[in-house]
């Protein structure tokens, strides 16, 4: 496997610009004759999408939603990181960038990283153009409030619905490029299949949604904006239709899969409310500004939150983190939360929540203002749990976010096969082993609109393309093997629906691979989850036909795809003897409870290759710090 980082030389500020003069370029009038394909339509896949129509290629963009408007982007709540400084509070491209190493826990590569902080200036200014309504301050000037992980305030946002108005910017931009005929888009669709072609992704395999019609796609390159794969654990703060089939079907035709086991726990999200529960909603991070996180001293303390004096309340996060307190990153605050909740000083049903407390915020700049800047995350509260959040505190607990795991891909966004290029959350190149809060949509747009327009013409510039249309047999073998597949979830006939074997592996996952882990929990699962397997292949049931509209048949296929995936997560934190950021294994950690790194053993990405009928492989990126010097995380 080859795995080329191709970071340029020189110091840390100036790689991105050498590299820019460097890279081959097609110029306008061959631009016409390349043809891009695009899965994926959130922050990512749109902007990647317009823009390069806007640059001249032949643009086809997919989705499985009915509109690109659905993707999940525009569930994201908080804020966009850019280091703007327009607080003048001391804030740089430098600090960004140290911020993210820092925040993931020494684990991504520091030259992607600082390019992504030297760019986040540029997306404001696009989207402030896009007429993105960011939040202003009295005079004009753009707000800023402050995210997990961070000392200054560098967050933009738009109240609690920052991912749908810079979505509706991307769609904006990628509608226009439709309009004009650059881009051709196909809702609806699901990619099942990657083509390679003598070695390069040259198009893939989609069905169509409605009509059940398999389709193939041929392209001179391929874009994954698939997103991440945090649905693996059943509950968890993602669409119900999020999934990793795009990126494991790649996984599976020789792309590597690079730290599968980093997936987030996100400390602000409303409790598990039953047993007949489909996904869990979150409530911003941005709240953390104002909200202050407590749960009663004594033990099993069973009075209403107004009946607990102050002196007998723990603001645990301001007690163990007081440098950046209730603005602990999230790895922090959810263990932070979950020990408090072990500990038998957890509230509401079952003891699993803590209080996110308003009550000194109102006290101090008054109602109105936290109405200003929470309105629509407040009322989504009391809409999902009858409670009002003005009045009483909010009752929060950890659940599964976002991946920072995905696709290996090197400074040019491309995996280890080439022609294709893995974009946004679907690649696991900028947020190590812990993301930072608002620095998702940051990531999607750096690489949709300012980095892969570059670097996939260095790519296209450089390769020899033979003429492939969709009537090669690597297309046909494709839809042959999607076929089979679909047809083989119909004939089995069983007595167990889908979402019965993806919630019994989703609670193996949180369980054994969730919030914690250890060598026995895992062992427990890689045992388990080959059982859930084999059968699901001998008995679920779904129903319907392969030629319509068949959701049943849709799940089956994503959580085939999560049970042969879930296996692979558990091996790779398995063999990650170490705690980093999200990922915590309990035998390493300090006396005091936070994560233990062995950074002597484990400086490195895992990238798994897969092998058909054998244990995947796994192979090493060494990451050197060369700019940066490794230490201890400490928020306190």
């Amino acid at each position: 496997m080859n795995l080329d980082a191709k970071v340029p030389g020189g110091p840390l500020a100036d790689k991105w610009d050498r590299h820019l003069a460097d890279l081959r370029l097609v110029s306008p009038a061959n631009k016409r004759k390349f043809h891009v394909i695009v899965v994926g339509s959130g922050l990512a896949g749109a902007s990647a999408a317009a823009s390069l129509a806007e640059l001249g290629y032949q643009v086809s963009c997919f989705c499985f939603q009915d509109s690109p408007r659905r993707a999940h982007s525009i569930a994201a709540q908080g804020g966009i990181n850019a280091a703007k400084n327009y607080q003048n509070d001391g804030d740089s491209t430098w600090r960004l960038f140290y911020d993210t190493i820092k925040g993931g826990d020494f684990r991504a590569r520091e030259a992607n990283v600082y390019r992504l902080a030297q760019v986040s200036a540029n997306i404001i200014d696009q989207c402030v153009a896009q007429g993105v309504p960011f939040a202003r301050e009295y005079g004009g000037m753009l707000a800023n409030r402050s995210f997990g992980g961070a000392q200054v305030s560098r967050t933009f946002y738009a109240r609690g619905q920052t991912g749908q108005q810079l979505l509706l910017g991307a769609y904006q931009a990628l509608e226009r490029m439709i309009g004009k005929g650059a881009v051709k888009m196909y809702s609806r669709h699901e990619m099942l299949e990657l083509v390679l072609v003598n070695g390069r992704a040259r198009g893939i395999v989609a069905r169509d949604l409605v009509t059940g019609e398999m389709e193939s796609f041929a392209g001179d390159a391929v874009v994954l904006a698939t997103g991440g794969y945090g649905n693996a654990f059943f509950l968890s703060t993602n669409a119900k239709g999020c999934n990793v089939t795009a990126a494991y079907r790649a996984y599976k035709k020789g792309a590597g899969f690079a730290n599968p086991c980093f997936t987030q726990i996100h400390p602000t999200c409303i409790p598990v409310s039953g047993d007949y529960q489909s996904k869990l909603t979150l409530m911003s991070e941005s709240l953390r500004n104002d909200g202050r996180v407590w749960v009663p001293k004594a033990h099993g303390d069973s009075r209403g939150p107004r009946d607990v004096p102050e002196s007998e309340r723990d603001y645990y996060l301001e007690r163990k983190y007081p440098s950046f307190g209730n603005l602990a990153p999230r790895d922090i605050a959810s263990r932070a939360a979950k020990e408090a909740c072990d500990d038998g000083r957890g509230v509401g049903p079952g003891g699993r929540g803590v209080y996110l407390d308003f009550s000194s915020s109102i006290e101090r700049l008054g109602e109105q203002a936290i109405r200003e800047r929470y309105g629509n995350l407040f009322e989504m509260y009391e809409r999902i749990t009858g409670e009002n959040p003005y009045r009483v505190p909010m009752r929060i607990y950890p659940a599964v976010h976002y991946t920072m795991g995905g696709l290996w891909v090197d400074y040019n966004l491309m995996s280890n096969l080439p022609g294709l290029h893995v974009v946004g959350e679907a690649n696991f190149s900028d947020h190590g082993a812990n993301r930072l809060g608002a620095s998702a949509l940051m990531q999607g747009l750096a690489d949709g609109y300012f980095i892969l327009p570059y670097t996939i013409g260095d790519y296209l510039a450089g390769a020899k393309l033979e003429k492939v249309d969709a009537t090669h047999a690597a297309f046909r073998e494709a839809e042959q093997r999607a076929s089979a597949q679909l047809n083989t979830f119909l004939s089995i006939n069983g007595k167990r629906s889908v979402d019965s074997f993806h919630k019994e592996l989703g609670h193996v996952m949180w369980n054994e691979c969730g919030m914690a882990r250890n060598r026995e929990g895992l062992q427990r699962a890689l045992k388990k989850i080959p059982e859930i397997r084999a059968e699901f292949w001998e008995n679920v049931k779904v129903l319907g036909s392969a030629e319509t509209l068949n959701q049943s048949l849709e799940k089956a296929g994503r959580v085939a795809d999560f049970l042969e995936f879930g296996e692979l997560m558990c091996q790779d934190a398995l063999q990650r003897e170490e705690s980093c950021g999200g990922h915590f294994r309990t035998e390493y950690q300090t006396p005091d409870g936070e994560a233990m790194r062995n950074d002597h053993d484990f400086t490195h990405v895992a990238i798994w290759e897969y092998q058909d009928g054998a244990a995947p492989v796994r192979h090493q990126e060494p990451l050197d710090f060369e700019f940066v010097k490794l230490a201890t995380r400490s928020y306190k």
